[in-house]
Protein backbone atom coordinates (compact mmCIF):
# COMPACT_ATOMS: atom_id res chain seq x y z
CA UNK A 1 0.00 0.00 0.00
CA UNK A 2 1.33 3.24 -0.74
CA UNK A 3 0.36 6.97 0.13
CA UNK A 4 -0.26 9.97 -2.17
CA UNK A 5 -2.43 12.97 -2.96
CA UNK A 6 -4.98 13.70 -5.30
CA UNK A 7 -5.96 16.69 -6.77
CA UNK A 8 -2.92 19.43 -6.45
CA UNK A 9 -1.69 22.39 -8.02
CA UNK A 10 1.56 24.10 -8.89
CA UNK A 11 3.16 26.98 -10.39
CA UNK A 12 1.99 25.86 -13.83
CA UNK A 13 -1.41 27.08 -12.81
CA UNK A 14 -2.56 29.01 -9.29
CA UNK A 15 -0.26 27.00 -7.03
CA UNK A 16 2.66 28.13 -4.44
CA UNK A 17 4.88 25.12 -5.18
CA UNK A 18 6.78 24.34 -7.79
CA UNK A 19 6.78 20.60 -8.90
CA UNK A 20 10.11 20.22 -7.10
CA UNK A 21 9.16 21.99 -4.23
CA UNK A 22 5.71 19.71 -3.80
CA UNK A 23 7.45 16.56 -4.45
CA UNK A 24 9.92 17.66 -1.47
CA UNK A 25 6.97 18.46 1.00
CA UNK A 26 5.23 15.46 0.08
CA UNK A 27 8.26 12.95 0.03
CA UNK A 28 8.57 14.62 3.35
CA UNK A 29 4.99 13.36 4.42
CA UNK A 30 5.47 10.39 3.55
CA UNK A 31 4.02 10.53 0.22
CA UNK A 32 4.92 8.45 -3.13
CA UNK A 33 2.48 9.70 -5.59
CA UNK A 34 1.14 12.99 -6.69
CA UNK A 35 -1.57 13.30 -8.95
CA UNK A 36 -1.92 16.48 -10.13
CA UNK A 37 -4.38 18.96 -11.62
CA UNK A 38 -2.96 22.01 -12.82
CA UNK A 39 -6.04 24.39 -14.10
CA UNK A 40 -6.38 23.34 -17.81
CA UNK A 41 -7.21 27.26 -18.43
CA UNK A 42 -3.40 28.29 -18.10
CA UNK A 43 -2.35 25.77 -20.87
CA UNK A 44 -1.78 25.71 -24.30
CA UNK A 45 -0.22 22.69 -26.60
CA UNK A 46 3.82 24.04 -25.70
CA UNK A 47 2.96 24.91 -22.14
CA UNK A 48 1.16 21.27 -21.54
CA UNK A 49 4.64 19.63 -22.78
CA UNK A 50 6.70 21.26 -20.58
CA UNK A 51 4.16 20.73 -17.63
CA UNK A 52 4.22 16.71 -18.21
CA UNK A 53 8.15 16.66 -19.23
CA UNK A 54 8.81 17.88 -15.63
CA UNK A 55 6.54 15.59 -14.16
CA UNK A 56 8.52 12.90 -15.58
CA UNK A 57 11.84 14.27 -14.93
CA UNK A 58 11.00 14.51 -11.21
CA UNK A 59 9.13 10.91 -11.01
CA UNK A 60 11.08 7.78 -10.08
CA UNK A 61 10.69 5.09 -7.81
CA UNK A 62 10.38 6.96 -4.81
CA UNK A 63 8.11 9.33 -5.64
CA UNK A 64 5.80 9.56 -8.69
CA UNK A 65 3.69 13.22 -10.69
CA UNK A 66 0.78 12.06 -12.65
CA UNK A 67 0.04 15.35 -14.95
CA UNK A 68 -3.36 15.65 -15.43
CA UNK A 69 -5.52 19.11 -15.86
CA UNK A 70 -8.87 20.40 -13.65
CA UNK A 71 -11.07 21.87 -16.28
CA UNK A 72 -13.84 25.07 -15.28
CA UNK A 73 -16.84 24.18 -17.28
CA UNK A 74 -20.18 26.28 -17.66
CA UNK A 75 -21.70 27.33 -14.03
CA UNK A 76 -18.38 27.19 -12.55
CA UNK A 77 -18.32 23.45 -12.32
CA UNK A 78 -14.99 22.16 -12.31
CA UNK A 79 -14.02 18.80 -13.52
CA UNK A 80 -11.00 17.07 -12.41
CA UNK A 81 -9.33 14.96 -15.04
CA UNK A 82 -6.48 12.30 -13.29
CA UNK A 83 -3.92 11.47 -15.97
CA UNK A 84 -5.02 13.51 -18.57
CA UNK A 85 -2.80 16.50 -20.05
CA UNK A 86 -4.95 17.15 -23.19
CA UNK A 87 -7.05 20.52 -23.74
CA UNK A 88 -11.00 19.29 -24.12
CA UNK A 89 -11.70 22.24 -26.18
CA UNK A 90 -15.24 22.63 -24.58
CA UNK A 91 -16.89 24.11 -21.16
CA UNK A 92 -19.83 21.22 -21.45
CA UNK A 93 -19.26 19.20 -18.53
CA UNK A 94 -20.59 15.91 -20.21
CA UNK A 95 -18.50 16.64 -22.91
CA UNK A 96 -15.50 17.30 -20.86
CA UNK A 97 -16.11 13.90 -18.81
CA UNK A 98 -16.44 11.86 -22.31
CA UNK A 99 -13.18 13.71 -23.58
CA UNK A 100 -11.51 12.12 -19.98
CA UNK A 101 -12.97 9.17 -20.68
CA UNK A 102 -11.55 8.68 -24.54
CA UNK A 103 -7.84 9.86 -23.08
CA UNK A 104 -8.00 6.69 -20.87
CA UNK A 105 -8.10 9.23 -17.46
CA UNK A 106 -10.29 9.11 -14.52
CA UNK A 107 -13.13 11.76 -14.69
CA UNK A 108 -14.25 13.53 -11.30
CA UNK A 109 -16.79 16.26 -10.48
CA UNK A 110 -14.93 18.59 -7.91
CA UNK A 111 -15.92 19.98 -4.88
CA UNK A 112 -20.17 20.40 -5.76
CA UNK A 113 -21.66 23.20 -4.50
CA UNK A 114 -24.85 21.91 -3.29
CA UNK A 115 -26.78 23.92 -6.21
CA UNK A 116 -25.70 21.64 -8.56
CA UNK A 117 -26.77 18.78 -7.21
CA UNK A 118 -30.09 18.73 -9.35
CA UNK A 119 -28.01 19.52 -12.68
CA UNK A 120 -25.59 16.86 -12.20
CA UNK A 121 -28.24 14.21 -11.30
CA UNK A 122 -29.65 15.13 -15.03
CA UNK A 123 -26.64 14.33 -16.65
CA UNK A 124 -26.61 11.50 -18.94
CA UNK A 125 -22.54 11.09 -19.02
CA UNK A 126 -21.54 10.65 -15.95
CA UNK A 127 -18.04 10.83 -14.39
CA UNK A 128 -16.26 7.94 -12.82
CA UNK A 129 -17.28 9.98 -9.65
CA UNK A 130 -17.52 12.44 -7.05
CA UNK A 131 -15.25 14.47 -4.79
CA UNK A 132 -17.21 13.64 -1.57
CA UNK A 133 -14.54 15.22 0.36
CA UNK A 134 -12.69 18.55 -0.68
CA UNK A 135 -10.34 19.78 2.10
CA UNK A 136 -10.05 23.13 0.77
CA UNK A 137 -13.44 24.15 0.27
CA UNK A 138 -15.36 21.50 3.05
CA UNK A 139 -12.42 22.14 5.04
CA UNK A 140 -9.90 20.09 7.10
CA UNK A 141 -11.72 18.90 9.57
CA UNK A 142 -15.23 17.14 8.08
CA UNK A 143 -16.84 17.02 4.80
CA UNK A 144 -20.51 17.45 3.41
CA UNK A 145 -22.83 14.68 3.98
CA UNK A 146 -24.78 15.84 1.43
CA UNK A 147 -22.33 15.12 -1.46
CA UNK A 148 -22.22 11.24 0.21
CA UNK A 149 -25.71 11.59 -0.48
CA UNK A 150 -25.40 12.79 -4.15
CA UNK A 151 -23.04 10.14 -4.93
CA UNK A 152 -25.27 7.01 -3.53
CA UNK A 153 -28.58 8.53 -5.53
CA UNK A 154 -26.24 8.41 -8.71
CA UNK A 155 -24.95 5.41 -8.23
CA UNK A 156 -28.55 3.63 -8.28
CA UNK A 157 -27.91 5.08 -11.95
CA UNK A 158 -24.24 3.63 -11.94
CA UNK A 159 -23.27 1.22 -9.48
CA UNK A 160 -19.35 1.43 -10.16
CA UNK A 161 -18.92 5.45 -9.32
CA UNK A 162 -16.65 6.15 -6.93
CA UNK A 163 -16.00 8.65 -3.80
CA UNK A 164 -12.53 10.57 -4.26
CA UNK A 165 -10.87 12.58 -1.77
CA UNK A 166 -9.04 15.79 -2.90
CA UNK A 167 -6.62 17.75 -1.09
CA UNK A 168 -6.99 20.61 -3.77
CA UNK A 169 -3.86 21.75 -2.40
CA UNK A 170 -2.63 25.44 -3.55
CA UNK A 171 -0.85 27.34 -0.83
CA UNK A 172 2.27 26.32 0.96
CA UNK A 173 0.70 26.65 4.67
CA UNK A 174 -2.14 24.86 3.28
CA UNK A 175 -3.30 22.11 6.04
CA UNK A 176 -2.00 18.78 4.74
CA UNK A 177 -4.17 16.18 6.11
CA UNK A 178 -6.12 14.19 3.66
CA UNK A 179 -4.10 11.32 1.89
CA UNK A 180 -4.98 8.67 -0.34
CA UNK A 181 -3.77 5.10 0.05
CA UNK A 182 -3.66 2.58 -2.94
CA UNK A 183 -3.88 -0.73 -2.93
CA UNK A 184 0.00 -1.36 -5.06
CA UNK A 185 3.62 -2.13 -3.77
CA UNK A 186 4.41 0.72 -7.41
CA UNK A 187 4.20 4.01 -7.48
CA UNK A 188 4.11 3.85 -11.43
CA UNK A 189 1.58 5.94 -13.18
CA UNK A 190 0.02 2.76 -14.56
CA UNK A 191 -0.16 1.47 -10.94
CA UNK A 192 -1.53 4.86 -9.93
CA UNK A 193 -4.09 5.09 -12.30
CA UNK A 194 -5.45 1.64 -12.17
CA UNK A 195 -5.98 1.76 -8.34
CA UNK A 196 -7.64 5.25 -9.12
CA UNK A 197 -10.05 3.59 -11.62
CA UNK A 198 -11.14 0.88 -10.16
CA UNK A 199 -11.72 2.39 -6.58
CA UNK A 200 -8.37 0.05 -5.38
CA UNK A 201 -8.04 2.79 -2.34
CA UNK A 202 -9.10 4.53 0.34
CA UNK A 203 -9.11 8.54 1.91
CA UNK A 204 -6.72 8.39 4.78
CA UNK A 205 -7.64 11.08 7.63
CA UNK A 206 -6.35 10.73 11.14
CA UNK A 207 -5.90 7.32 11.19
CA UNK A 208 -9.64 6.55 9.95
CA UNK A 209 -10.29 5.06 6.37
CA UNK A 210 -12.91 6.15 4.02
CA UNK A 211 -13.73 3.64 1.89
CA UNK A 212 -14.02 4.40 -2.64
CA UNK A 213 -17.38 3.40 -2.14
CA UNK A 214 -18.19 6.04 -0.34
CA UNK A 215 -20.25 3.99 1.95
CA UNK A 216 -20.41 5.81 5.46
CA UNK A 217 -22.30 4.66 8.65
CA UNK A 218 -25.00 6.60 9.50
CA UNK A 219 -23.17 7.74 12.62
CA UNK A 220 -20.26 9.18 10.93
CA UNK A 221 -21.84 11.18 8.55
CA UNK A 222 -24.06 12.34 11.21
CA UNK A 223 -21.18 13.86 13.19
CA UNK A 224 -19.27 15.11 9.81
CA UNK A 225 -22.43 16.95 9.26
CA UNK A 226 -22.11 18.84 12.62
CA UNK A 227 -18.76 19.82 12.19
CA UNK A 228 -19.31 20.64 8.85
CA UNK A 229 -22.90 22.60 9.53
CA UNK A 230 -19.98 24.89 11.74
CA UNK A 231 -17.60 25.12 9.34
CA UNK A 232 -19.92 26.46 6.56
CA UNK A 233 -21.10 29.19 8.67
CA UNK A 234 -18.21 30.47 9.77
CA UNK A 235 -17.33 30.53 6.17
CA UNK A 236 -19.93 32.19 5.03
CA UNK A 237 -19.58 35.27 7.65
CA UNK A 238 -16.31 35.14 6.40
CA UNK A 239 -17.40 35.73 3.13
CA UNK A 240 -20.08 38.65 4.09
CA UNK A 241 -17.00 40.18 5.95
CA UNK A 242 -14.38 40.46 2.71
CA UNK A 243 -17.39 41.52 0.67
CA UNK A 244 -18.55 44.72 2.64
CA UNK A 245 -14.78 45.18 3.24
CA UNK A 246 -14.28 45.23 -0.70
CA UNK A 247 -17.65 47.54 -1.01
CA UNK A 248 -15.52 49.55 1.34
CA UNK A 249 -12.66 50.07 -0.62
CA UNK A 250 -10.40 48.44 2.29
CA UNK A 251 -8.41 45.33 0.87
CA UNK A 252 -7.11 43.40 3.13
CA UNK A 253 -3.52 43.05 3.16
CA UNK A 254 -1.77 39.96 2.08
CA UNK A 255 -0.79 38.23 5.56
CA UNK A 256 -3.92 38.84 7.42
CA UNK A 257 -5.36 36.96 4.01
CA UNK A 258 -3.20 34.26 4.42
CA UNK A 259 -4.07 34.08 8.27
CA UNK A 260 -7.89 34.10 7.52
CA UNK A 261 -7.46 31.76 4.23
CA UNK A 262 -5.50 29.38 7.18
CA UNK A 263 -8.72 29.62 9.68
CA UNK A 264 -11.08 28.59 7.08
CA UNK A 265 -9.26 25.50 6.00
Amino acid sequence: MLRGVIHAHSTYSDGEYTLAELRAALVAAGCRFACMTDHAEYFDAARLATYVAECESLSDGEFRFVAGLEYECERRMHVLGYGVATLAGTVNPQEVIAHVAREGGVSVIAHPADSMFEWIEKFETLPRGIETWNTKYDGQHAPRPRTFRLLQRLQQRDPAMLAYYGQDLHWKRQPRVLFNEIDSDSNSRGAVMSALARGAYRGIKDGRALPSSGALPDDLLASFGAVSDRYLRRQRLFRRGKKMAGRLGKGLPAPIKSRIRRLFS
